[in-house]
């Protein structure tokens, strides 16, 4: 009698038991509009299982900092979606670890000066596994673009066009892993040139 309810209870209800009709399926179907996480993250978080694993107690405190400000990003306007952006992440992490070592040293704490030294290494390994264009890529792509610029525009060229022109969709710079602070470095360097 008993299977004879169940059978009953999930017959009735046909979504318990996986059942969807033919005319729903389409429907049914799962879609999924989010793009894979970039590569340095999926290391990232098979570092911290590792590091878990292996008490290494200093690289999980650097991966769970990192991987938190990275859950804290995906809930604002602008989500983690390139390892470039995940660089940037690192570099303000690396640059803060620094002056945290500068005010340990000026007090004195020599223990937490090793400690910041030991997660600023840990930190730095992470940001040297991101490939980047090479500088004198980056360099030659502006001084063609500024090249391109000049002889179009009789003026004085602006840094805010050649940038544009650099980074924009079919530009020569789109879709490269390149940081938007080295490319405008760059143009600032190339224009400052006669």
């Amino acid at each position: 009698m008993a299977s004879l309810i169940s059978r009953s209870i999930a017959r009735s209800a046909g979504i318990r038991t996986g059942y969807v009709c033919p005319r729903c399926r389409h429907y049914a179907t799962p879609s999924s509009t989010t793009l894979p996480a970039p590569p340095m993250l999926l290391k990232l978080r098979t570092d911290l299982k590792t590091a878990m694993k292996a008490k290494d107690a200093s690289r999980l405190s650097v991966l769970r900092a990192l991987l938190a400000e990275v859950t804290n990003s995906a809930k604002t306007s602008t989500p983690i979606k390139t390892d470039m952006q995940l660089l940037s992440i690192l570099r303000k992490r690396a640059a803060a670890a620094k002056t945290a070592r500068a005010e340990f040293e000026s007090a004195g704490r020599q223990d937490l000066v090793e400690q910041e030294d030991k997660q600023a290494a840990i930190i730095e390994e992470y940001a040297g596994g991101v490939e980047t264009t090479s500088e004198s890529d980056i360099r030659d792509a502006v001084s063609k673009v500024v090249g391109e610029v000049k002889a179009a525009a009789a003026g004085k060229v602006n840094m805010g066009d050649v940038l544009k022109k650099l980074l924009a969709p079919g530009g020569s710079l789109d879709g490269k892993p390149v940081e938007k602070s080295q490319v405008a470095k760059a143009v600032k360097e190339v224009l400052a040139q006669p």
